[in-house]
This record gives C-alpha cells, sequence and structure tokens, in this order.
C-alpha cells in the first residue's frame, strides 16, 4: 500500500510500504483522511518518535475493511474515528489516573505505523463509530478536539471568565468553541498571522489582535492559554494572568524552549501555571460534541491535500499557511 514515511530527521517521502495485518483485538481502517499536526513537525525534526522511519498520522478516520479474530464491537463497513493513545496499564501513572503520562507510553502514529496511509492497524478499543451524519473524511478532527477537551478539563474553568488564547491555528480556535460553551464571560485571540485572526473573528470572539496591549483589558484575564509553543507567546501570556488565574501551556514547544517566570508574583498573586498532555478520558466526549456541531469542519479543514503530497503538506503546514490540513489517501 502507499504511506507516508519520515524516513530520517528532515526527510519524509511517500512509498510502498506493506499491508498491515491485525491482531486479535485489532482492526483495519481504510483512511478517509488524516490530519497534520504540531507533533508531525517534531517527528520529522527527529524529537516525540522513539525511533525512525515510522509512517506518522495520529489524526485520523475511516472504515473498517477488516478485523481481528478477537473483535466482536465492530465489522467491516462500520466508520470509525482513532484515539491514537497506546497505554501500558501497569504503571504507576496509568494505575492512578494518569494514561496520558504512562512510563510507557506510545501511540498511533508516533511510535507505531499511523494514519498518513492507505490503510492502519487499531485497537478495537481505541475506535469510535461515528453517527450517519457525520462524514467520515471530517472526523479526523475529533482527536485535536480531544486534546482541547482534555486542556479544558485540566482548566476546570469556572463561569464568567475571561480568557485569553494565543494562537489562531487549528488548536486555539477549538479552544476558542469550547470556551464559548463552557461559559466564558470574554474569549479574546492573539495572533499575529491576518488571515487566521480574521478566522477567529468569524467564529465570534470579543477581541482579536496582533498582540495582548491592542486589548483592553489591563487587569489581566483569569485564563490564559498558549496553543502556539512559541517562546515569545508564553512569555507574554504568563504576563497577562490575572489575579488568582491560570496559565494553560497548550501548545507544543520545541524541547528547548525556555521562559522565565516570577515566583514572588506566582506566591503573591496566587497564580497557576498547568499543563494538557494529549488525550485523557476525552475522546469519546469529543467525538459526541463533534456529532453534535461543535465544530464546522468547512471552517477548520482548510486544505484536503492528496497522500501523495505528504511532503508538500508538510512543508504548507510548517510555513503556517491555512487552518487544519488532511491528507487525502
Amino acid at each position: 500500500m502507499k504511506a507516508a514515511v519520515i524516513e530520517s530527521v528532515g526527510r519524509a517521502v511517500v512509498t510502498e510500504v506493506p499491508d498491515p495485518t491485525p491482531g486479535p483485538r485489532e482492526v483495519v481502517v481504510e483512511v478517509a483522511a488524516c490530519g497534520l499536526c504540531g507533533t508531525d513537525l517534531h517527528i520529522l525534526q527527529g524529537e516525540f518518535a522513539p525511533k525512525l522511519p515510522i509512517v506518522p498520522g495520529h489524526e485520523f478516520a475511516g472504515e473498517v475493511v477488516g478485523v481481528g479474530t478477537r473483535v466482536t464491537e465492530l465489522s467491516p463497513g462500520d466508520r470509525v474515528a482513532v484515539d491514537p493513545s497506546l497505554y501500558c496499564h501497569e504503571c504507576r501513572y496509568c494505575r492512578t489516573g494518569h494514561n496520558n503520562l504512562c512510563e510507557r507510553w506510545a501511540a498511533i502514529g508516533v511510535t507505531t505505523a499511523g494514519g498518513a496511509a492507505r490503510y492502519a492497524v487499531a485497537p478495537v478499543a481505541n475506535c469510535v463509530k461515528l453517527p450517519e451524519h457525520v462524514r467520515t473524511e471530517d472526523a479526523a478532527l475529533v482527536e485535536p478536539l480531544s486534546c482541547a477537551v482534555r486542556g479544558y478539563d485540566v482548566l476546570r474553568s469556572r463561569l464568567g471568565a475571561h480568557v485569553l488564547i494565543y494562537g489562531s491555528g487549528t488548536m486555539g480556535l477549538m479552544m476558542l468553541e469550547l470556551a464559548k460553551r463552557t461559559g466564558a464571560a470574554s474569549v479574546d485571540v492573539v495572533d499575529v498571522n491576518p488571515a487566521r485572526l480574521e478566522t477567529a473573528r468569524r467564529l465570534g470572539v470579543s477581541g482579536a489582535a496582533g498582540g495582548a496591549d491592542e486589548l483592553d483589558r489591563p487587569q489581566g484575564w483569569d485564563v490564559v492559554v498558549d496553543a502556539t509553543g512559541n517562546a515569545a507567546a508564553i512569555q507574554d501570556g504568563l504576563g497577562r494572568v490575572a489575579k488568582a488565574g491560570t496559565f494553560l501551556q497548550f501548545g507544543v514547544a520545541d524541547y528547548a524552549t525556555r521562559v522565565t517566570i516570577d515566583p514572588y508574583r506566582i506566591y503573591n498573586q496566587e497564580i497557576t501555571i498547568t499543563g494538557s498532555m494529549a488525550v485523557l478520558h476525552s475522546f469519546e466526549r469529543a467525538a459526541e460534541l463533534f456529532a453534535n456541531g461543535v465544530l464546522d469542519p468547512e471552517v477548520f479543514i482548510s486544505d484536503r491535500i492528496p497522500l501523495e503530497r505528504y511532503p508538500r503538506a508538510l512543508e504548507q503546514f510548517a510555513a503556517g499557511v491555512g487552518r487544519k490540513i488532511v491528507v487525502v489517501p
């Protein structure tokens, strides 16, 4: 079958690889669409994936075309979104409910072959059936949405909060949509990309600007979310948190990224700094939210690119052109 392969640091190709075979409790999914994510760029840069080469793609959905000998929950023809998370269920973190911090953490498309291919294998337990009205080619959005849902689980945001989001790419826009639905009094978005800011305005924001100084909230925001991973944005955002407020590191930064914190201010103003790592008990809820129209796929998906052009799609994504880019095998 044809698949995208990150062969080595900085090199992605499209080539033929063997067709996958399901284990007893696995299914084979014919991929309808696979989203690109910042994690894919980190893998290309030699981070995250424990070894290369790897077939990337952890955001995907498709149709079941094969099932293992012990699979009874799904049948060929079922359409599914796939949670890429693979946990050991044995380590301390799994046993205390923090599976996303598993000591043997693994993921489809990161440590095992993923959905940037015609076919992908997934445990049946990781597959969520799609209702009839949801288009399979749109359901690659469920996985990133599940990460955003996890972010709001961490925030435990109270009603009436004033929220500031750095970044209006896919994840920033998802955080915007969820902020509106979790009772925020206001939601502001900061981005240096005018086209992306325009999309934020289209979705409905209290304020959208190239910098937080342009927004009228000198006392700061109750919740500040970084959805960029950019050091300058993170540094600025840390200084925008109101007293008793929370800063959420949601964007994936490079390993070498460093910022400075003010310990006295954190103590004196009771500021919380926290993070959100991937998916945790949020995939099914994200699938239900998606099925109920929390996101408009036509707004979020800006490009549907043939799998043959996967390397070019990565370049476009890295350049910050468009919103969610999906590849279509």
